[in-house]
């Protein structure tokens, strides 16, 4: 069971969970336009078995019964992604009226339930047609992106709790225009450089157009990992501020100090966008809230390649099915970092915070007892930050289903409920019990 209860918490602060278009709604459905996630997961080699988000978890014909499960757990917030290709198949041009359809029923289904709805405009899959034209290469994208925002936020906006532009612009930008490992697989640094400026202005002009429409509660939601350098020598913690440079502070710097790390541009730099300098008045739009995605930190050792030069190390403590190490710690320290450094007073949400573990059906259920560990951990450090003042206002877990996890296609399963990929059935986890039991007992 989970060691904390609803009891322990200021009266306002929010529990909920999350999820995203992509991988939980099934994008064959419902008018909406090709992304570059399908040319992703077409292209062989890119994703486990081949598999997509065509079907996903179908949760475009499901979602009620999946709100169900939001608001029987007792959570109060439900953390959404709008699909840019299902209200604009084409990214730009005449609206999938199916699309806002979707979503305006999703909303009011919400809020038929009390779940307050916490809406990311972009979670990933970009229209195939603007990745034609060079997607977050391309300066445009932020006036795109900007056109997108005005046509959805003018249909839901207003029953919105909060709303977030993109979410985690680092794996926009770096995992998949430096690593290749996400759409559209690029390695090429020159696209790095403009997609993690352009990703930024994106936000800011997104934040604007929903300012003019008269919204509030708006924010920005960036993934965290904490780097640990390999040893005790300069080179290693040299290599580990850089990794701390370019997956965390630049983004955060970006927007809430209108700079970018002067460790970051060394590598960048000469592959920026032209006239970069001269856009920080849009990126740094005031936000009222900021979001953190946090899973676990790298450790980070030099090497004597070309830039960033430096790798990862594998790392000592427990790991989740993703081979990722199990560092609670981290969190802390990024909310109580974030607060200090670059937001103060300004309310903080962890945005995401879970693990994918090998969850199998056993007469009828399914005993994460990982999962319950992790989460007991993780909000055990989000309490130690409040009471030390850290204005946290809420905790999302990741994720409500066992969904589509991107390159790793349906292998990797990070819910609080079971998916069937077959059936489709759904089945509540011993953490969904758990989670119930904790939110609802007084």
């Amino acid at each position: 069971m989970f060691t904390f209860s609803r009891a322990e918490f200021p009266a306002d602060f929010l529990f909920g969970t999350a999820t995203s278009s992509y991988q939980i709604e099934g994008h064959a459905f419902g008018g909406a336009g090709p992304t570059h996630w399908d040319t992703f997961a077409a292209t062989p080699g890119n994703v486990v078995r081949a598999e997509n988000g065509d079907r996903a978890c179908d949760h475009y014909h499901r979602f009620e019964q999946d709100l169900d499960l939001v608001a029987a757990a007792g959570l109060d917030a439900y953390r959404f992604s709008t699909s840019w290709a299902r209200i604009l198949p084409d990214g730009r041009g005449t609206p999938n009226p199916e699309g806002l359809d979707f979503y305006d029923r999703l909303t009011d289904a919400m809020l038929e339930r009390g779940l307050k709805p916490c809406a990311t405009l972009y979670h990933w899959e970009l229209p195939a047609a603007l990745a034609d034209l060079g997607g977050w290469r391309n300066p445009d994208i932020a006036k795109w992106f900007a056109d997108y925002t005005q046509i959805l936020m003018s249909r839901i906006g207003d029953r919105m709790f909060s709303v977030a532009p993109i979410n985690e612009p680092w794996c926009v930008a770096w995992l998949s225009h430096f690593l290749g490992h996400h759409a559209p697989g690029l390695r090429d640094i020159r696209a790095t450089a403009h997609a993690m400026h352009h990703v930024l202005l994106a936000h800011g002009h997104a934040i604007q157009t929903m300012r003019g429409l008269g919204l509030s509660n708006l924010g920005g939601v960036f993934n965290m990992e904490w780097a640990t350098p390999v040893d005790d020598s300069q080179a290693a913690q040299d290599s580990a501020a850089l990794y701390d440079g370019y997956y965390n502070h630049f983004f955060m710097s970006g927007v809430f100090k209108g700079s970018y790390p002067d460790t970051v541009l060394d590598g960048l730099g000469p592959h920026m966008p032209k006239g970069w300098q001269d856009d920080f008045d849009v990126i740094q739009a005031p936000l009222d809230w900021c979001g953190i995605n946090y899973y676990t930190r790298k450790i980070i050792a030099p090497n004597d390649g070309p830039w960033p030069s430096h790798h990862e190390v594998e790392g000592p403590l427990r790991k989740t099915l993703m081979n990722w190490e199990i560092y609670p710690e981290g969190l802390y320290k990024f909310l109580t970092r974030t607060a200090r450094d670059y937001t103060g007073t300004l309310p903080l949400y962890v945005t995401e915070n879970g693990l994918a573990s090998p969850d199998v059906i056993r007469d009828g259920a399914v005993i994460d007892t990982q999962r319950i560990d992790y989460i007991n951990q993780h909000v055990g450090m989000v309490q130690k930050a409040l009471a030390e003042g850290v204005p946290v206002q809420g905790y999302f877990i990741w994720s409500l289903l066992d969904n589509f996890e991107w390159a790793l296609g349906y292998e990797k399963r990070f819910g609080l409920v079971h998916t069937d990929f077959d059936s489709l059935d759904r089945t509540p986890k011993a953490s969904y019990h758990a989670l119930q039991s904790a939110l609802t007992r007084s």
